[in-house]
């Protein structure tokens, strides 16, 4: 896999411009030199957008320059895109969209005739001096030509920066497959494996067993730092790292996928990437001092291990499993779950993270969706899968799968897990391309990603279910040999 190298304008209209003029695109190095000054005035706006020096998925360390969804698409299939935008709920300010877009391409056009125009007047002063002739009254000229430059690059430079402001919070679009909705309520179920277990007696909330047990304490948690946070103790602790390494291990050794330990502090362009900046700002952990943000899930990390990389085809899949601490402000859900470990500011996750084909990317999501049923599968953890309607998609997805695991307290299913199939959303605003293996040019990758799992959610789920009348807690089989054999949490005498 190499970094991404210098692009060549596709053959498009830029190749039949030089055929037209007889000259050779290999002449041609950027946008800025052209060999010949008459190739500016056949070039449409598209076919500048297909330049490197204007095209926003070439290599960039500014954030704000960042593709979305493909403009080209925006353009050619309006029609489309606003009907899948309304799948959403989203209704796009089209009017608004041309206006920015034609405002860009006018000043493309303008900033290069200007160049091409400096360059002409240059090699015309140039040709002067070597004649012994005075230069002078052009050389003013190129002052004011300069000047006239200088103030509509600026202007192009505050239209780009409009319009990804403005495509920069549109989401991704939902996969043809997904079904209308607008609500949790549309979900689709689509399977359930196991059966709710039955108890002879009232179930108790995961947070009483925890405290009655001494494994969870919410209250020195809340001394040391605040509300959403817990102290995990003896067998609660040995209970959550025994998940973890659980998680990895099924993951790595079963599954084939690249155990990664990645940084918990992000730039601000990570998260661009992934698709939390900037809309979902105020959910983010951001540093007073440094512009760093405290990770809300090892995606972020992940996706971008490749940003600005190319791959060649034979190097895909890659699957990469992560656990790390998240961290969440959880700023929009003040007054749920304000008990127990549901909903908390700091939490241990394991992540599967795959970039792929895009032909394959649909089966790799029932695959990645297998593997984070695996583990509750493997702990005897009753649960059902759901399709997300469109309306309740997350910003970055284009199809994602909720695993939701019975939580007998509440007499309902809650989100264990979400496994999503990003198409190329994730992919161009991080800029992973791979090169196929037959024919030529490069093409996005697709991203997907699922927890696999949310481990204290699964520590929920296991107090809940597995939790016997006397106020104990039965050890699933598969965690006994992470706990030194443990097969049972009791309450100390």
């Amino acid at each position: 896999m190499k970094r991404r190298p210098a692009r060549r304008c596709p053959a498009t209209a830029m190749e039949r411009a030089c055929h037209n003029l007889a000259v050779p695109m290999e002449q041609i190095t950027h946008a800025h030199h052209w060999p010949d000054p008459r190739l500016a005035s056949l070039l449409t706006p598209d076919c500048m957008l297909e330049w490197p020096a204007f095209r926003h998925d070439s290599p960039t360390d500014d954030p704000r320059e960042t593709t979305m969804l493909d403009p080209r698409l925006m353009r050619e299939e309006e029609g489309a895109v606003s009907a899948a935008l309304a799948r959403r709920g989203v209704q796009l300010d089209w009017t608004e969209w041309r206006r920015l877009d034609q405002a860009r391409l006018t000043s493309i056009q303008e900033v290069e005739a200007l160049r091409q125009e400096r360059n002409r007047r240059s090699e015309e002063v140039a040709a002067l001096k070597s004649r012994g002739q005075p230069a002078d009254e052009l050389m003013a000229k190129m002052r004011q030509l300069g000047e006239s430059l200088k103030e509509c690059e600026g202007r192009l430079r505050e239209q780009e920066e409009a319009l990804q402001a403005f495509l920069i919070r549109i989401p991704n679009l939902p996969n043809g497959s997904v079904p209308a909705g607008t609500s949790t309520t549309d979900n689709r179920e689509i399977r359930r494996w196991g059966e709710p277990p039955r108890f002879g007696f009232a179930p108790k909330p995961h947070w009483e067993i925890g405290e009655r047990l001494g494994i969870l304490d919410f209250t020195r948690a809340a001394v040391i730092a605040g509300s959403r946070f817990v102290v995990y103790r003896g067998a609660g602790a040995q209970l959550e790292r025994a998940l973890i390494n659980l998680m990895l291990d099924l993951a790595t050794r079963e599954h084939g996928y690249e155990e990664v330990l990645p940084p918990v502090l992000v730039n601000p362009k990570s998260l661009m990437g992934t698709g939390q900046l900037p809309k979902f700002e105020e959910e983010l952990f951001h540093l007073r001092d440094d512009d760093y943000y405290l990770i809300p899930t090892a995606e972020v990390p992940l996706t971008n291990l490749h940003r600005e990389e190319i791959f060649n085809e034979a190097d895909l899949p890659r699957r990469y499993a992560a656990w790390t601490l998240c961290f969440r402000r959880e700023a929009g859900s003040y007054g749920k779950d304000v008990r127990g470990l549901i909903r908390q500011h700091q939490f241990n996750k394991v992540e599967l993270v795959r970039m792929t084909t895009p032909d394959r990317s649909y089966a790799e999501l029932e695959s990645l969706t297998g593997h984070a049923e695996a583990v509750l599968q493997r702990l005897g953890l009753h649960y059902r899968v759901m399709e997300l309607c469109a309306g309740d998609l997350g910003f970055s997805a284009a199809k994602t799968y909720d695993l939701e695991v019975w939580i007998p307290s509440q007499r309902e299913y809650r989100e264990i897990s979400s496994c999503s199939n990003f198409e190329e959303f994730q992919a161009r605003r991080c800029n992973i391309r791979y090169r196929p293996a037959a024919g030529k040019g490069t093409r996005f990758v697709h991203t997907l990603n699922g927890s696999g799992l949310a481990v204290g959610r699964t520590v929920v789920a296991i107090l809940e279910q597995c939790q016997t009348e006397d106020g104990g807690v039965v050890i699933p089989d598969a965690l006994r040999p992470y706990m030194n054999g443990m097969k049972n949490i009791e309450k100390e005498k």
